[in-house]
């Protein structure tokens, strides 16, 4: 399955790729010049579908339990200063997508989204330490039964140009639904209380919608 992000890149794609081979056939290019084109060109189509890919995913969680919201690789896991929603003290995961994983982001939690805002930025690697508050990035908050809150913020990369969110304040969400999308290489930093048990290590590879990298408690 594709996500929905991908139709105008995919049609766009494809009209750039036909262009060359219906001027190589045009001008009666030798048989081996239109054959290294087709293979060169699907290639590239190839590498083009497989980043919108949107694949099924099974989430299973318990109350309490945090979902990752992206695929890819912890990079982070520290206390830290949240500045814009929280302002005090959270315990920060941030997972690193390259342009290989898939680029859904997904609800950690079930309840409901009381917060969105989008901030214009740099493009600095994702994986830099300022990319967080520097980068073109959107954070989204969602409030939890009993558990708290827990906000994601998508972070673009060095490559990265667009960021979409499919939520507002006062949207019902369930865990594992899609709520956003970064293309082409970013990352996603999810701040829970401090209390919370982090479930997963440095170098793990969660997938999203599917693995459990933390668990809140009852408040």
């Amino acid at each position: 399955m594709l996500h929905r992000e991908g139709t105008k890149t995919i049609f766009i794609s494809l009209l750039i790729l036909a262009l060359p081979y219906i001027l190589l056939t045009q001008l009666e290019a030798p048989d081996w010049a239109v054959t290294a084109y087709l293979v060169a060109g699907l290639v590239l189509l190839g590498l083009v579908l497989q980043f919108f890919r949107n694949p099924t995913r099974r989430t299973v969680a318990e109350l309490g339990d945090v979902i990752a919201p992206a695929d890819g690789t912890v990079v982070v896991i520290e206390d830290v200063e949240e500045p814009e929603y929280f302002k005090g003290k959270r315990k920060q995961i941030s997972i690193f997508m390259s342009p290989l994983n898939v680029h859904v982001n997904r609800a950690p939690v079930s309840g409901r989204t009381v917060f969105t805002r989008y901030h214009k930025g740099k493009y600095l690697v994702a994986w830099h330490p300022k990319s967080s508050t520097e980068n073109e990035r959107s954070t989204l908050v969602f409030e939890t039964p009993g558990h708290g809150e827990v906000l994601i913020r998508q972070i673009a990369g060095a490559v990265a140009r667009r960021i979409a969110v499919y939520v507002k304040p006062g949207q019902p969400v369930s865990v594992g639904e899609d709520v956003g999308f970064i293309r082409f290489g970013s990352r996603v930093d999810v701040f829970l209380p401090c209390d919370a048990e982090v479930l997963c290590a440095i170098g793990d590879k969660p997938r999203g919608g599917e693995t459990v990298i933390a668990r809140l408690k009852a408040h």
